[in-house]
């Protein structure tokens, strides 16, 4: 008598039970001929899984979408979105799949959701599909980002389909297998709230609270503090992305999540040479989703979020209004405080007894120097430490053709790290190595990683992989990853949909 298999994952599915009305049932398209190209082994530790199950044909067939899995309720999720300011009242999963939720081997619940599954009645002219290239980055950029400590969601596996998918020429088909906290997001409050449906906008807030921002629930108002919370969040999420130079390139309130991960790896890319104007998306013509843009578009979707939940705050819309107001305007202390501190960290600074005016203007009076010098943020950190050192052949100094600039804020920077001439600052700069990469996804890396990979060769990528999940630790033979593209290049990324 044979013994049936186990079953791949053990199931909840909370969302489903709960929030009717935000959802469609639905299933994936097949897949032809489903093979593995990315499988994030440490991850599906994490939840439990068989890696050699999940590459075992059954298991290829889920994570393709071909074949929704034992104890699943597949659901193509609603959600409204601001996209680039303009409301899109019904947007939705159009080519993605909530599979369900996990309780991971910490007890943490975890959605697994998959993009790139077909279409669903959520796709809006769209083909459903994804190509290799832009789920590999969403791999890719996602794992960086974890490496670097930053909330983010992560990529379980890229499985190609087996087909092509039509963009601008013929591509070849994945699938990615995302990992969050959750998919709730801020346009899904703006869905709910479209549809004037009070009971089920006071469902979804009550379920937000309970999964992701429990101690909102015993506050006087319970709705405020989830705002507070998810504000917190958001400010601080927004800080990190700041600190190691990433811009996420399309920060649409669909785009934002209620837990505080970061989500959607589309037109996004790491900052190289310094300048708050950075944008990479090919549609974001006016620059709204710039690298020194993100603090205050973050604000302003909550602000968003606020909106949808006044009905909940109180009866009386003016004073609830003025309740979310106050919550929104403490947005910025929390990102000044979160961007300070982080920055006091790169540059090996102590927050023990420091004077936020002076480091402030410290911070400030560098970001204009690796500015108008053209500096590159990530080498800059780096090549700082070895200054400490006294490592002449990697001395900061070089970056710069203003010298006397440089060497007047290197004396600032030495007297506010108590610097005496001659001191030992190993030690410091150790910290500072511990804390700024070596190694970011640089953009003319992952365009030659994504190419090769799309032909089929997937070395280089899994060289490229390799480097950024380490990101602190320098390696011989990877010089070239550390190494900023050509200064006139102009990098544009593009969505993948």
């Amino acid at each position: 008598m044979s013994v049936a298999a186990p079953p791949l994952f053990a199931f909840d599915n909370t969302f489903v039970e709960e929030l009717e009305g935000l959802y469609v049932p639905w299933q994936g398209a097949p897949a032809p001929a489903p093979r593995l190209l990315a499988l994030n082994v440490e991850l599906a530790a994490e939840l439990g899984a068989d890696p050699d199950a999940l590459r075992s044909p059954e298991g290829l067939a889920v994570l393709a979408g071909s074949k929704a899995p034992q104890g699943a309720q597949p659901v193509a999720m609603a959600y409204s979105g601001h996209q680039f300011g303009g409301l899109s009242p019904r947007l939705g999963d159009g080519r993605a799949l909530l599979l369900g939720e996990v309780l991971d081997r910490a007890g943490r619940r975890r959605d697994l959701h998959l993009k790139g599954s077909g279409r669903t009645p959520f796709a809006r002219g769209g083909d459903g599909r994804a190509a290799v290239g832009p789920m590999l980055r969403e791999h890719l950029v996602g794992e960086a980002m974890h490496a670097l400590g930053i909330p983010t969601t992560r990529a379980l596996a890229v499985v190609a389909t087996g087909e092509d998918v039509a963009r601008e020429t013929l591509l070849p088909g994945a699938v990615l297998t995302r990992v969050a906290a959750s998919h709730l997001r801020v346009g899904t409050f703006q869905y709910a709230a479209l549809l004037r449906n009070e009971a089920l906008l006071r469902r979804l807030a009550d379920y937000a609270i309970a999964r992701h921002h429990p101690a909102a629930a015993a506050a006087d108002n319970p709705y405020i503090s989830f705002l507070e919370a998810v504000v917190a969040v958001q400010a601080e999420l927004v800080a990190r992305w700041m600190l190691v130079g990433f811009v996420h390139g399309v920060m649409n309130t669909d785009n934002m999540t209620i837990s505080g991960e970061t989500i959607d790896y589309g037109p996004c890319a790491f900052m190289e040479a310094y300048d708050p104007a950075t944008v990479f998306s090919s549609i974001d013509h006016g620059g709204r989703y710039a690298y020194g843009q993100q603090p205050a578009i973050a604000q302003w979707n909550l602000a968003r979020l606020a909106e949808t939940l006044l009905p909940l705050i109180g009866p009386d819309a003016q004073a609830a209004a003025a309740q979310a107001m106050a919550v929104l305007e403490g947005f910025w202390p929390i990102f000044d405080a979160a961007w300070l501190d982080g920055m006091r960290t790169k540059l090996g600074l102590s927050p023990d007894g420091a004077d936020d005016e002076l480091d402030g203007a410290l911070i400030a009076d560098l970001l204009e120097l690796l500015h108008t010098q053209g500096v590159d943020f990530t080498t800059f950190f780096r090549d700082a430490a070895a200054t400490l050192r006294g490592d002449p052949a990697r001395d900061a100094r070089g970056l710069f053709t203003d010298l006397a600039a440089w060497d007047g804020w290197l004396a600032r920077w030495r007297e506010c790290l108590g610097a005496a001439a001659g001191a030992d600052m190993s030690a410091t700069a150790e910290a500072m190595d511990r804390i700024n990469p070596v190694y970011i996804p640089r953009n003319h890396a992952v365009e030659d990683a994504l190419a090769a990979a799309t032909a089929g060769d997937l070395a280089n990528y899994e060289r490229l992989l390799d480097a950024v999940t380490r990101p602190f630790e320098e390696r011989d033979g990877l010089t070239d990853l550390a190494t900023p593209g050509p200064a006139s290049d102009t990098y544009i990324t593009y969505c993948g949909t």
